[in-house]
């Protein structure tokens, strides 16, 4: 029976058909950037990651807002759960983020000079990432005394008010704050594409800058805004210079480093301020893992002791040691110095913009004085009114039984107001207003003293006129407020500063022990550095199967160790950087332990010293280069040296050259010449080819070279040559002796 066909005109009964059959839409990747991702960047810009003028990020201005209309900035505390809650009808984010902002404000978490929360319970520590806040069931906050100054006149129509996200409730789109918040508040936003990250100043310093600014905009901030301030106090490592193209241009950063005690009954140190941008545990996980590797023997122990007092790191030191040079060595390998980078970018109206400490203020001062300006207006419309009502008021006071009389004649209550404003010629607000006045208080000094206040308002309602159009008064107001800030909230710093010459840098070299030391280095290129003592207590020297000793020289374990390969590099070392070996072990292996590339192997290694002598590098093509140690010398930390010699011809050899002396070459055809080093012109370059020693003939090459006392000849003068290059002579059995007739 024939299979029967699907009807294609009729639509499938499945569900998804229809999505199957649509259409792929091909689009070009500019625009899905322009219609989806563009969108979705500004968004986190302007409206989650970078903070406005007010120093407010919209999750951190929602919270405050919703505690100051709980009534939390004068009422007792509440649940943090009862506020998350709250604050769900303005930032529908989550509680736990909003929570987390919450921690963030706190006095307990201690990570703004100035907190906005009052806070009552476990908020954690900014300064540990292991100290972890209770939940919000448990802890309870309420707004801190300095938010005063956030809402002050927030009623008085200072700022724009704007639907919540669902249009239920009014939210404002910025905090009238009476003092420049944004530099007092530590800020850290990341958006996309770009970061902003604030430091915090000092509250009083700000507002004296501040006013200081408003005189004139022209001032040096330097002197009363000398650099930033950290809750977690410390010490600023302070160059004028770095901190004025910081305020400047708000980039740039400095370096901040801990506080510390030595006890020396104890023998131990107590490290009690911390940079801001670090935390315990990155403190102590350093130094655990510089102690497990050998790098910090100076510290038996490091504990982490802080209580309820404060922040304390107890390090246990070993006998002997010295406190000032190992806290240089902390500082320098440890986060107990590190550096915090400054990144002033700001919303100013809806952009954002990198903004110097100059300009912030410039453009706090010029909001500031748009929000003053508002609220005067807002107070000369309200006195304005009033003296409306009072001059409808002294109309009726020559007549006031006319208006009773009025009032009393009239036969509905809605045609009350009307008759007293044809009675009277007023309008209908000044009617409303004398139908509304108590029967107790028609009387003749009730309606004086309220006529009496009409002069009174229109000089207040004048000086408020005049006020208005002037800028000087109103930068007056705002130094007034600055000053009262500063008077009541203001406190001497946290962050001590101390000068670049006043901070001991660390020297390495200086805290590395020095004893005398002998080196081995095989043919494999396996390194030992053995101490007098091991050597003489050690037996013969142990290497791998086809291995032999190549170099042997002493030394001492602060020296620097030049390694030259065969790729013509040269890897820099210190001997410190080698364990104390024994004979009985193979040692190291050079190109593992100096990270070479595959393949490289060491050809020859030395003791530099001060770079007061040079290398003398032999080729196989009869040239010889004679290269001033001082070209491996390097100011910075460089590991490795490429071109360190040339590579126009086979290497033969190399020759550490501490003194002039003979030295002997000796060809693949048996013949050799002595020269003297002083022939050789010392070269400061060190890919130098350098000059032709020996006459080679046919495919012949120089074989070996060394100083004429490893290879005595019985009559050096017939080898011995007067000028370069020299052809040299054919060595012969009776030419050297018997031990030495291996050699030929």
């Amino acid at each position: 029976m024939a299979k029967k066909e699907p009807n294609k005109s009729k639509p499938s009964g499945h569900p998804n058909v229809e999505g199957l059959r649509a259409e792929v839409v091909q689009e070009k990747i500019p625009d899905t950037l322009e219609k989806n991702f563009m969108p979705y960047a500004m968004s986190v810009i302007v409206s989650r990651a970078i903070p406005e003028i007010d120093g407010f990020k919209p999750s951190h201005r929602k919270l405050l807002y919703t505690m100051y209309k709980m009534g939390l900035l004068t009422g007792p505390r509440t649940k943090s759960a009862n506020i998350v809650g709250q604050c769900m009808r303005l930032n529908p984010h989550g509680d736990q983020t909003l929570y987390d902002t919450m921690v963030r404000l706190s006095r307990g978490h201690e990570a703004l000079l100035h907190p906005f929360v009052d806070s009552k319970g476990n908020f954690g520590k900014r300064y540990s990432r292991d100290m972890a806040c209770a939940a919000a069931r448990y802890t309870e906050a309420k707004l801190a005394a300095i938010c005063g100054e956030l809402f002050r006149d927030i009623d008085r129509d200072t700022v724009d008010f704007v639907p919540n996200y669902d249009g239920t409730m009014p939210e404002p789109v910025l905090l009238p704050t009476t003092f420049p918040n944004i530099l007092v508040s530590a800020n850290l936003g990341i958006a996309v594409s770009m970061a902003s990250q604030i430091c915090g100043f000092n509250l009083a310093e700000v507002c004296q800058t501040t006013i200081n600014y408003l005189k004139d905009p022209e001032c040096d901030l330097l002197e009363t805004l000398p650099a930033p301030d950290f809750p977690s106090g410390g010490e600023l490592i302070y160059d004028p210079a770095a901190m004025r193209e910081i305020y400047r241009t708000g980039r740039g950063s400095f370096r901040v480093q801990a506080k510390w005690r030595h006890d020396p009954k104890a023998n131990l140190i107590e490290i009690y301020e911390i940079p801001y941008s670090t935390s315990v545990e990155a403190i102590i996980d350093k130094m655990a893992e510089l102690i497990r590797g050998g790098k910090l023997r100076e510290v038996s122990d490091v504990r982490d002791e802080t209580d309820l007092s404060g922040l304390k790191l107890t390090v246990d030191l070993k006998r002997g040691v010295e406190p000032d040079k190992l806290m240089q060595k902390l500082m320098k390998i440890t986060p107990l110095m590190d550096a915090f980078s400054c990144n002033f970018n700001i919303l100013i109206g809806g952009v954002p913009r990198v903004l110097g400490v100059g300009d912030v203020l410039r453009e706090w001062s010029e909001w500031r004085v748009t929000c003053v300006r508002r609220r005067l207006r807002f107070d000369l419309k309200k006195l304005k009114d009033k003296l409306h009502l009072l001059r409808g008021l002294k109309k009726i006071l020559l007549d006031i039984d006319r208006a009773i009389a009025i009032i009393r004649g009239t036969e509905e209550e809605s045609e009350v107001v009307p008759n007293l404003m044809i009675g009277f010629g007023i309008d209908e607000a000044q009617a409303d207003y004398i139908a509304e006045i108590k029967l107790r208080n028609i009387n003749q000094e009730y309606i004086l003293k309220r006529v009496e206040e009409t002069a009174a308002l229109e000089r207040e309602i004048e000086e408020l006129e005049h006020t208005l159009v002037s800028d000087t008064r109103l930068r007056g107001l705002i130094v007034e407020d600055l000053k009262l800030v500063s008077k009541k909230y203001g406190a001497p710093r946290k962050t001590a500063l101390v000068h670049e010459h006043e901070v001991a840098e660390y020297n390495p070299i200086e805290h590395i022990e020095d004893y005398p030391v002998t080196v081995f280095v095989s043919r494999e290129g396996y390194f030992k550095k053995i101490t007098p003592q091991s050597l003489r207590m050690s037996g013969e020297q142990k290497y791998k199967e086809n291995d032999a000793p190549f170099q042997t020289f002493e030394g001492t374990n602060k020296e620097e160790l030049l390694v030259f390969t065969n790729r013509q590099q040269c890897y820099k070392a210190r001997l410190h950087d080698f364990e104390d070996g024994k004979a009985s072990t193979l040692g190291e292996y050079l190109p593992a332990k100096l990270g070479m590339d595959e393949g490289e192997a060491p050809v020859f290694c030395c003791l530099p010293g001060d770079y007061t002598g040079s290398l003398l590098f032999a080729f196989q093509n009869g040239k010889a280069a004679r290269v001033e140690l001082s070209a491996y010398a390097t100011v910075s930390n460089r590991r490795r040296l490429t071109s360190a010699y040339s590579d126009k011809s086979p290497l033969v050899t190399i020759l550490l050259l501490t003194r002039e002396g003979e030295a002997l070459v000796r060809a693949s055809d048996g013949r050799a010449l002595l020269f003297h080093t002083a022939a050789l012109t010392p070269k400061a370059t060190r890919a130098t080819q350098g000059v032709a020693v020996m006459n080679l003939k046919g495919r012949h090459t120089v074989s070996s070279v060394c100083w004429a006392e490893a290879f005595p000849l019985l009559n050096p003068a017939r080898f011995r040559v007067r000028s370069l290059p020299a052809a040299g002579a054919l060595i012969r059995a009776e030419d050297v002796g018997v031990v030495q007739e291996s050699l030929l």
